[in-house]
Order: C-alpha cells, then sequence, then structure tokens
C-alpha cells in the first residue's frame, strides 16, 4: 500500500507539472513575438530571456538551502507554483513592454522558489518506487505539457484571437496545476516519506556528501558543452537547412523524445545506480555534429539525440541528487545543482555562440572536449560515492 501511495503521490505532482508546463511553455513559445508587438527592441527581448533564465538558476541556492533550513517545503512549492502560473495569464493585461518584461521575470523566479523544493518532496517519495522511475514518470507528464502548451497556443493564434485571448487561455491549465497541487498535499499526509539513506564515509545527514562535488563537475562539464536549442534552430533558419515552420514542429519532436525516454532512463539508473549518468555525454557527444549539419536528415537526428540528452538529464541527475545525498539536505542540493547547471549552460551557450561565429567545426570540437572531460570525471566520482 506505501508503494501505491507513492505513485499516487508521484503522478499527481507529475500532473501539476504537465498543467504548469501547459501554461508557462504554452508561453514562451510566443513571448518574444508580443513583446516586439508592444514595442520592444532586440535588447529588451534578449535582457528578458536572459535575466529571467538567470533569476531562475541563481535563486534556486537561496530557495533549496532556505526549505531545508526552515523544513517548509510545502510553503516554498505553494508559493512558487503561485508566482510562476499567475505571471502568464497577467500578460494579457499589459499594454507596455515593461510591464510584460517584469512578469516574464517574475514567472521565472516563482519556478526559481518552487523546484528546489518540490524535488526534495519528490526524492523522498520516489525512495519507495525507486528514485529512477520516479523521476522517469514525473519527467514524462512533465513533458506532455511542454509539447501540448505551445500547440495549443499556435491554434490559437491560427484562429486570429490574438495574444491576449492566448494567454487568457492558459489561466485554465494554471488553475488546474494549483488544484492538483493541493490534492498532492493531502496525499502527502498518507504517502511514505523516505526511507533510510545510508550516509557516505565521513559525511553527517546534515552534510553534503564530498562525491557530490564531483557529481556537479561532471554535469558542468556535460552541460558546457550540451548547445541551447536556440543556436540550433538559428543555424537551421539562416541556412535554410530547414523551412521556417518546420523548426518548432523539430522542437515538440525533441521535447516527446524527451518524454518517452524518461522511464526507460529511470528503470536504467534504478539497476545501474551513477553509471548510468555516462549516458548522457554519450548521447550529447554526436548532437552538435548532427544538428549543426546542413542536411535536412542529419539535423533531424541530431534534434532528436538532443532531445534524447535531455531526457536523460532531467530523469537521471535528479535520481542520482535524491540517490546519493541525506534527505535533510536535498533542498540545498537541488538548489545547488540547479544553480551550477544554469551557471554551465550559459557560459557555455557563450562559447559556443562565439566558436559558431567562426565556423560549425570549432563548435563541434569544443562539444567533443566537453563531453569527453565529463565521462573522465565519472569514475573518480563513482569512487567517491562508493558504488
Amino acid at each position: 500500500m506505501k508503494a501505491r501511495l507513492a505513485l499516487g503521490f508521484v503522478s499527481l505532482m507529475g500532473l501539476v507539472s504537465l498543467f504548469a508546463d501547459l501554461t508557462y511553455e504554452g508561453a514562451r513559445g510566443i513571448t518574444g513575438p508580443y513583446l516586439a508587438v508592444l514595442g520592444a527592441s532586440a535588447l529588451a527581448v534578449g535582457f528578458a530571456s536572459g535575466f529571467g533564465e538567470f533569476v531562475g538558476y541563481a535563486l534556486r541556492l537561496a530557495s533549496g538551502w532556505l526549505a531545508d533550513r526552515t523544513r517548509s517545503y510545502w510553503t516554498f512549492t505553494f508559493l512558487g507554483y503561485s508566482i510562476n502560473l499567475a505571471a502568464v495569464p497577467l500578460l494579457a493585461f499589459t499594454h507596455r513592454w515593461e510591464w510584460a518584461v517584469a512578469l516574464l521575470v517574475a514567472e521565472r523566479f516563482g519556478k526559481a522558489i518552487r523546484t528546489p523544493a518540490r524535488d526534495a518532496l519528490l526524492s523522498r517519495a520516489t525512495a519507495v518506487m525507486g528514485h529512477g522511475k520516479g523521476f522517469g514518470l514525473h519527467e514524462l507528464l512533465d513533458q506532455i505539457g511542454a509539447v501540448a502548451g505551445p500547440l495549443a497556443v499556435a491554434a490559437v493564434l491560427a484562429k486570429g484571437w490574438g495574444f491576449p485571448a492566448a494567454f487568457l487561455l492558459l489561466a485554465a491549465p494554471a488553475l488546474a496545476a494549483l488544484a492538483t497541487l493541493f490534492a498532492s498535499r493531502l496525499l502527502w499526509n498518507q504517502a511514505p516519506t523516505d526511507v533510510a539513506i545510508p550516509a557516505q564515509t565521513g559525511d553527517g545527514p546534515h552534510s553534503l556528501p564530498s562525491g557530490f562535488r564531483w557529481l556537479l563537475l561532471f554535469v558542468a562539464l556535460h552541460v558546457a558543452g550540451f548547445a541551447h536549442f536556440q543556436l540550433i534552430a538559428y543555424h537551421l533558419e539562416t541556412h535554410k537547412v530547414l523551412e521556417t515552420p518546420v523548426i518548432p514542429l523539430l522542437f515538440a519532436l525533441a521535447m516527446l523524445v524527451d518524454g518517452v525516454l524518461a522511464l526507460p532512463a529511470g528503470w536504467l539508473f534504478d539497476r545501474v545506480g551513477l553509471r548510468g549518468l555516462g549516458l548522457a555525454p554519450v548521447l550529447a557527444a554526436p548532437v552538435a555534429l548532427l544538428a549543426f549539419s546542413f542536411k535536412p536528415w542529419a539535423a533531424v537526428v541530431g534534434v532528436g539525440l538532443w532531445g534524447a540528452a535531455m531526457g536523460l538529464q532531467e530523469t537521471t541527475f535528479k535520481a542520482a541528487i535524491a540517490h546519493a545525498v541525506p534527505s535533510g539536505r536535498r533542498g540545498t542540493a537541488f538548489g545547488v545543482f540547479h544553480g551550477v547547471y544554469g551557471a554551465a549552460w550559459f557560459l557555455g551557450s557563450l562559447a559556443l555562440s562565439a566558436l559558431y561565429a567562426q565556423g560549425i567545426w570549432p563548435l563541434v570540437v569544443f562539444t567533443l572536449i566537453a563531453q569527453v572531460a565529463a565521462l573522465v570525471t565519472l569514475p573518480r566520482m563513482l569512487a567517491k560515492f562508493k558504488t
């Protein structure tokens, strides 16, 4: 019965993420054109996206630590989701781009508040059913929303209803997410919240294990050599590798691959443990060579591999933290992880963009070096965790 309750809780939280992703991923696909309609400059659009992502990752360091410090995981989760989801439909009432940018940053701020606390809660329930399978199920449901949101918004705009109508429509899944979150809170009182996790040698129950630093180094190297889809899309558009309407459909394909692979990736992690992390760099290594090709078939395969690597990241990285970090420090661990992940992806993206300006091959070589370096750190990390 305990396993059933844990499965029910993880499934409900997965539905929360489905509705939430439907809301803000649906909005993210049209915020650039909407800001342009409101009169924003390219610099303002770049600031809105760049600063928003910085806030979305950097503040997780503080919110994760505070969640552990106060043990108020549900407070952070509810507060974060409320801010995160309320910002989207409010965009329908903005008539100045400055207010729209403020709401976009607020949406990322809300996500920063709730993500470490939510992942800490999930890590306790997934301990009963298997961290890999639990986070894999959550990621699968999450990606269904990530695919459905942009498609729903595209349908609204195709009917000629305009941007405000699209943002207002997204209020429905936002309310559904909050209602499902409330149901999850009710079930939490009955669901098992943790299993015993042996501390590493020399690590107390309230400290981060020494191997966690090697896990962060592995993640940073891998992500630094992993291109943003925006750069891939820029290449496909500027070189006319694919027709413009096909590019967003290709992104939807990547998200679909991400979701489909999530459960198998979780199952694999539960079978082989931290060794399964090594598959992410293996999948990511050929992405640049294929996705930045000038042949349509290669670009499609490359983006498919990009989505597969994303699915492994979202499932196995979180499962690894839940597996290796004592429960009393997981909020902090998830916050640090997201902070390092965001910083590495940002800096890596700057490097890849600069190299892309010099040609495709410098970018490909940088990607391969980063992924090989990540694989080199894996044995040391495994030795530190004694797996």
